[in-house]
């Protein structure tokens, strides 16, 4: 199992990243695919039309995204930890990611480059 942690600037603020990262309406648009989300404690999601799906653990508006990410058959959890920070070009997304299956992490860091935080960039620099 490995651990990934990396920072992403973002053009926006902290409030309109949580926003983008929380609303099923946003999350549609910015990735182009079906979404459900709830920012209520132990509520299921599905991001990507079930390419990613969990369970919220906790949230802190405007600041803090906690998530269980399933990965099916793993024995530990692999939990998502999403933090906003105010940045002088917007916001920071400090984004932390435990327990990823080794078979699994370096698509799993293309995609938090690419699909993930790419396609968030992209969002906002359209706005």
């Amino acid at each position: 199992m490995k651990d990934f942690k990396k920072y992403y600037t973002l053009p926006a603020t902290p409030e309109e990243a949580y926003i983008a990262l929380t609303n099923p309406i946003t999350l549609e648009i910015w990735t182009g695919d079906k979404a459900e989300m709830s920012t209520q404690p132990g509520s299921e999601f599905s991001l990507w039309d079930g390419s990613i799906v969990g369970k919220n653990l906790e949230f802190e508006e405007n600041k803090k995204i906690v998530q269980h990410w399933y990965f099916e058959g793993e024995p530990e959890d692999s939990i998502v930890t999403i933090k906003l920070h105010p940045h002088k070009q917007g916001c920071s997304m400090e984004v932390k990611q435990i327990n990823i299956p080794d078979e699994a992490y370096e698509e799993l860091v293309e995609g938090w480059d690419e699909s993930y935080a790419g396609a968030l960039l992209a969002f906002f620099e359209e706005q």
